[in-house]
């Protein structure tokens, strides 16, 4: 089917979150001389924080209780987070489909209370989503396809016309396993770990909506000098 309408992931999708989550995390593993791996990262990245916290303890052996964690890095994201600037193209992109009557909603694994802080400096740019819909209104968080087929639903589109964008591994599973077509934004030296996504690139900028069926951006000018 024709792509009619649009789900974004929010972290490191839209909006430029992985870096305080990397920053907020080793500043706790700091005080037990310790550093979260790559590899554990990847595993925790788009999954809810209820989720991937209790993971990454298991994975690392931190001595501290997934409730002790949480309270300490949530502290330290709630300074930071209504600081966060959106995504290479993010802005853009949304605003240009918005002004063609594309629907859009977003499907984050962001927390109410989060989700707020996150949002708090860019209230006008979020009313052109038709929908937000945050991790504690599914049953089954990424990378289960709930959240992705709810996003659809208050949309009032079927799976197979929705256009999903995503950075983190399992939200590209969600939603391959909700029956979407998926473009990876994936961090630099991670695109190996999205090839099962329909395409990859390496911002949101980049995108060709025209090469999807959706309405194309207007044709740049170039400058010529004398």
């Amino acid at each position: 089917m024709q792509i009619t309408h649009v789900i974004y992931d929010l972290d490191g999708t839209l909006l430029d979150t992985e870096p305080l989550f990397i920053q907020t995390t080793n500043a706790i593993f700091a005080r037990f001389g310790m550093e979260l791996s790559p590899d554990v990262r990847m595993m925790m990245m788009g999954r809810p924080t209820p989720v991937a916290v209790p993971l990454m303890l298991e994975q690392t052996g931190l001595p501290m209780t997934a409730e002790e964690f949480i309270a300490a890095r949530e502290g330290a994201l709630a300074e930071l987070f209504p600081h966060t600037q959106p995504m290479r193209g993010a802005r853009e992109l949304t605003d240009h489909l918005a002004a063609h009557g594309v629907p859009q909603a977003v499907a984050t694994s962001s927390s109410r209370h989060t989700l707020a802080q996150k949002l708090s400096a860019h209230r006008e740019w979020f009313e052109v989503f038709e929908s937000v819909v945050i991790a504690e209104e599914v049953t089954h968080g990424k990378p289960a396809p709930d959240i992705f087929l709810e996003a659809a639903r208050r949309l009032g589109a079927p799976p197979e016309s929705c256009l999903v964008f995503e950075d983190a591994p399992i939200g590209v599973q969600a939603a391959l396993a909700a029956g979407m077509q998926v473009v990876a934004v994936p961090e630099p030296g991670h695109e190996h770990r999205v090839e099962d996504a329909h395409a990859v690139i390496d911002s949101l900028e980049a995108f060709d909506p025209s090469a999807w069926g959706l309405p194309p951006f207007p044709m740049r000018t170039l400058a010529t000098g004398d």
